[in-house]
């Protein structure tokens, strides 16, 4: 399946202009994946293809929040398993899992410890 966003401002990240930002751009997207970016005035037509009008909308690369501390203590893996399994935060946490478990474990350890991980 192909189809494009069209009436959108597309951020590339290139350099040149703030976020190599496109105004006035198109995206075409086949079988799920971005075929092309540029300014829609470049794009060629396809039969057959749809459009999806974003009103004026920005378009983002699929940015990451990697959000992490690379210093810490304890270790939440089985929370992971018990989230796969459906549990909640919130019940995590009242069993004593989550942030305010790796925040005690980090306070209790030494410099060596945390160092150590």
């Amino acid at each position: 399946m192909r189809y494009y966003l069209t009436n959108c401002r597309v951020a590339t990240m290139r350099t040149g202009t703030p976020y190599g930002l496109i105004d006035d751009a198109a995206v075409v997207v086949r079988d799920e994946h971005i075929a092309w970016v540029g300014p829609a005035a470049q794009r060629s037509s396809q039969p057959g293809e749809k459009s999806v009008d974003l009103h004026g909308r920005l378009v983002t690369p699929g940015l990451i929040d990697c959000h992490t501390h690379l210093v810490y203590a304890g270790n939440r893996a089985d929370e992971w398993a018990l989230r796969l399994k459906g549990a909640s935060y919130e019940e995590i946490a009242r069993r004593g899992g989550g942030i305010v478990s790796t925040v005690g474990a980090t306070r209790q350890a030494d410099h060596g410890q945390l160092l150590a991980t």
